[in-house]
């Protein structure tokens, strides 16, 4: 289980206000070594929560028994990093909540070229970092691929070549 992880953002306490009023999620001050951080908490028993960083954070790792640094740098536009969450939201206050936030949010399937496997929202955080939402309607889907034995079978059928037509 992943119970935290961490994103960058250029305005950290408005994109805790963003997350929290689509996830219900409480903002707190970071208590790490990283000032102006913020952690929204799920409060489900299970420590779930997003870290969210200013901008230019990056961790780097210590030398012999020292902990990891934190130093800033210039960041990247956009990020090759997500994650996907599943909320019980509408998929239309995904939609108004990135709409008044001015972010990016589609509704679509995820899959092979052609082949749609899952649908899910893409929401776009400062039209920057993407998480991907899954409603409880959308969530079977994703979970019945999300297996090593369904990813192998999907896999498998894709490698077979097409039936030639008769």
């Amino acid at each position: 289980m992943i119970h935290h992880l961490s994103i960058p953002a250029r305005d950290p306490q408005r994109v805790a206000e963003v997350l929290g009023e689509l996830t219900g999620w409480k903002a707190r001050p970071f208590l790490g070594p990283v000032p102006g951080a913020i952690m929204l908490l799920a409060e489900d028993g299970q420590g779930t929560g997003i870290e969210i960083y200013p901008d230019g954070v990056v961790f780097e790792p210590g030398t012999e028994d020292s902990q990891g640094l934190v130093r800033h740098e210039a960041s990247p536009a956009h990020f090759p990093f997500h994650f996907l969450l599943s909320l019980d939201v509408d998929p239309e206050q995904v939609r108004r909540v990135g709409e008044r936030a001015g972010w990016r949010t589609l509704r679509c399937w995820r899959g092979p070229p052609g082949r749609p496997v899952f649908e899910l929202i893409e929401f776009w955080i400062e039209n920057r970092l993407m998480i991907e939402i899954a409603t409880p309607a959308m969530l079977p889907d994703y979970l019945a691929i999300a297996t090593a034995e369904a990813h192998d079978a999907a896999m498998a059928a894709m490698a077979r070549p097409a039936p030639e037509p008769a």
